[in-house]
């Protein structure tokens, strides 16, 4: 009998390497996604996007320019964001002496009413805004999951992302690191 791992393998000929195209044209989709910013060598560039908050202010990219930040895609209907939205306030208590800045974004699809009850009952100190039409998940990359944190150098290069709640004592470790620098 024929061992059918060994019959199903594909032959060493130019049809086996079919899979190299699919691949590089997934890496460039992925790329494009991202505002065009991936690059295989190098940290990519944060989005040029502003951001709008729920008191109306507007956050200019000039304005978070030269300064560490971090964008952390929320919404009030996830549970893990509202878990560790204590822990985000405590590292942004922590750090917002050294010049740490922070956007919670609120994702398009939570009612603006509910994300300004949320940030006023918990008096949230940093800056949060709508994503009311998705343009700001979508300059991140097409960001759906929640939560999701970036975490920008003073160089405008994503330092991080962090999908799920982050590991905040490495959290704090490259904040440190990063508002030294």
């Amino acid at each position: 009998m024929q061992d059918t791992l060994t019959s199903a393998a594909p032959s060493p000929t130019s049809s086996s390497r079919g899979w190299i195209k699919p691949v590089l044209a997934a890496v460039v989709i992925a790329a494009i996604g991202f505002g065009g910013y991936v690059s295989l060598n190098k940290r990519p560039v944060a989005p040029d996007v502003g951001f709008v908050t729920i008191k109306g202010e507007k956050i200019s990219p000039d304005a978070l320019r030269g300064k560490v930040y971090m964008v952390n895609f929320w919404a009030t209907s996830c549970t893990t964001c509202v878990a560790e939205m204590p822990q985000m306030v405590e590292t942004y208590n922590k750090f917002k002496p050294q010049g740490m800045e922070f956007v919670a974004v609120a994702m398009s699809y939570d009612p603006a009413n509910y994300v300004i009850n949320y940030a006023e009952t918990r008096q949230l100190p940093f800056k949060v805004a709508l994503d009311t039409d998705g343009s700001t998940a979508k300059a991140y990359g097409d960001v759906a999951m929640t939560p999701t944190t970036f975490v920008v150098g003073k160089d405008g290069k994503i330092l991080k992302r962090y999908l799920g709640k982050p590991d905040f004592d490495e959290l704090h470790k490259l904040l440190a690191t990063s508002l030294k620098g």
